[in-house]
């Protein structure tokens, strides 16, 4: 009998064969579960393993609900703040994510942020569908150039790592802060500033890839803000709850913020919609790690520690231990 597996979410083609030849496990074709639904399947089907991803609320509540047949629950994710951890770890449930597998596209996807927040890309979109007809005079709709400008990255892991070594390719003069300074062959050049606020006046773009807060304490706040240079790009792409959204709605508003690139918002999927009413605003939904290859690969890596611990091994990449 093949192990029995429940899965929340619609997941790419590969990981679906996959999982069809490995796995006893009911399809929601077209949808996706909710909490209470993922539930009723796992006691109906006695499944061995779960396996969710960043749109379900895995509550302590959840977890306490979970029957004891359960023996992994896998997030396809590399962000793990939609699951209470704590809870896990005192029911004795296996949790685990997805690392290393998003680094690059995310890397790709901040540096689309950057050039098209700096480069005016949804404006420049919008004139165009609209039908143009009407040239630009020589000082008219004037983007910022990405060339030599610095960039402040809060957050040199494997991700931040990533977007310095493709803003190295635009000439960009890197500094960084972190919560220790990395080795001479990481920093590659770039200036380590231990302080967010000395940092901050210091960047021309300045983009986000650290962890959110547990208490959901914004790190970029009013007084934040007002620390970069007047006509500065912000990018995040990393975690809504590291942004206070109305202060950086009003940074946008007045001016003191030429532009932002932003795929990640504090409540998801119903975003404050005063984001797109701002034509100085790029705006894309969570998207950065969506293409064919990451997102088969974050399957394969959920799939590969669900297989590790039903065949008594130790997860590949735990949560708790």
């Amino acid at each position: 009998m093949r192990p029995r597996l429940i899965v929340t979410r619609q997941i790419p083609a590969a990981v679906a064969v996959r999982i069809g030849a490995e796995f006893d496990c009911p399809w929601p074709e077209g949808r996706d579960m909710d909490a209470e639904e993922m539930l009723r399947q796992l006691a109906a089907t006695k499944a061995d393993a779960l396996m969710i991803s960043s749109h379900m609320k895995f509550t302590g509540e959840v977890i306490g609900r979970i029957p004891d047949h359960v023996r992994i629950a896998a997030t396809c994710s590399v962000g793990f703040e939609h699951m209470d951890v704590a809870a896990a770890r005192a029911r004795g449930l296996p949790v685990t994510n997805t690392p290393d597998v998003l680094t690059e596209c995310t890397a790709d996807l901040t540096l689309m942020l950057i050039l098209t927040a700096c480069r005016r890309a949804h404006e420049y979109d919008a004139i165009m569908r609209a039908g143009w007809r009407r040239g630009f005079g020589l000082g008219e709709m004037l983007g910022t150039r990405v060339w030599g400008k610095r960039l402040g990255i809060v957050g040199m892991g494997r991700i931040g790592q990533a977007v310095a070594r493709r803003a190295r390719g635009f000439g960009m003069d890197i500094r960084y802060t972190d919560q220790q300074r990395m080795r001479p062959e990481i920093e590659q050049g770039a200036t380590f500033i231990p302080d967010l606020h000395a940092l901050l006046p210091e960047c021309d773009v300045l983009t986000l890839h650290a962890p959110g807060a547990p208490d959901g304490r914004p790190l970029m706040n009013a007084d934040a803000f007002a620390r970069l240079p007047k006509g500065a790009v912000f990018v995040n792409a990393a975690r809504g709850v590291l942004v206070d959204e109305e202060a950086l709605l009003a940074a946008l508003r007045s001016g003191h913020l030429a532009a932002a690139g932003l795929d990640v918002f504090r409540n998801e999927p119903a975003f404050d919609r005063r984001f797109a009413e701002l034509p100085n605003v790029f705006l894309t939904p969570h998207m950065a790690s969506a293409t064919v290859e990451t997102r088969t690969a974050m399957g394969m890596r959920a799939l590969d520690n669900i297989a590790a611990v039903l065949a008594g091994r130790p997860p590949i990449d735990p949560l708790w231990i």
